[in-house]
Formats: C-alpha cells, structure tokens, sequence
C-alpha cells in the first residue's frame, strides 16, 4: 500500500511558477513509477508527466512539454513538478499518482493522492 499527499499548489498570475511536491509513504519508494496529472472542471483526469522508480525515463504532455519538469527524491520519498511559464488553461486539480510500472494512462497507476489545486489567471 502506498499513500501519497500532494502540497504545493495555489494561485498564481499567467506567467509564474509552482512547485508541486508528493510525498509518499510505505514501501520502497524506488520500487514505484510516479506520475502526475490534471483535471479541469468538467474535463476528465489528463495526463501530465511520469518517471520511472529511479528517474531514468521522464514522459511529458506535449501540453507542458518544455514548461514543466518532474522529478524525484527517492531519499526523501518526494516526487516534484516544477511548473514554469503557466497559463490559464494550466488550471486544474493536480494529482500524483504511483505504480509499479511506468505508465501515462489514468488506468496505469493504482495508487492516488487528494489532489492539488492550481489556479492560473489571466
């Protein structure tokens, strides 16, 4: 079993940056993919980012390519998405989200954290 909390978000103007952290507990934290995504208002949970146990292999949106990075601190048991350049159409509820393979699909993790919510305006 593996619990996660989200922490991290808030409101922020066009243009400004967030750092979004997870901080998991119960077994290897290594041992497990993580990912992060996205769900807006009336919109179904996206995809966002997601690295392999030790940080191998990061997938990204094309969405946040190049204005978001995740990554991870097995010591700390912390995976982080630094976002950068944000905009309004960022805004939504950010989940992190692990599994025991690496995956970018909503089915593809079994475990999830409460959410955090990301306000970007205009």
């Amino acid at each position: 079993q593996v619990q996660l909390v989200e922490s991290g978000g808030g409101l922020v103007q066009a243009g400004g940056s967030l750092r979004l952290s997870c901080a998991a507990s119960g077994r290897t934290f290594s041992n497990y993919a993580m990912g992060w995504f996205r769900q807006a208002p009336g919109k179904d949970r996206e995809f966002v980012a997601a690295i392999s146990g030790l940080g191998r292999t990061i997938y990204y949106a094309d969405s946040v390519k190049g204005r978001f990075t995740c990554s991870r601190d097995n010591a700390k048991k912390t995976v982080y998405l630094q976002m950068n350049t944000l905009k309004p159409e960022d805004t939504a509820v950010y989940y992190c989200a692990a599994d025991k393979s690496l995956g970018i699909a909503v089915g593809d993790f079994a475990y999830w954290g409460q959410g955090t919510q990301v306000t970007v305006s205009s």
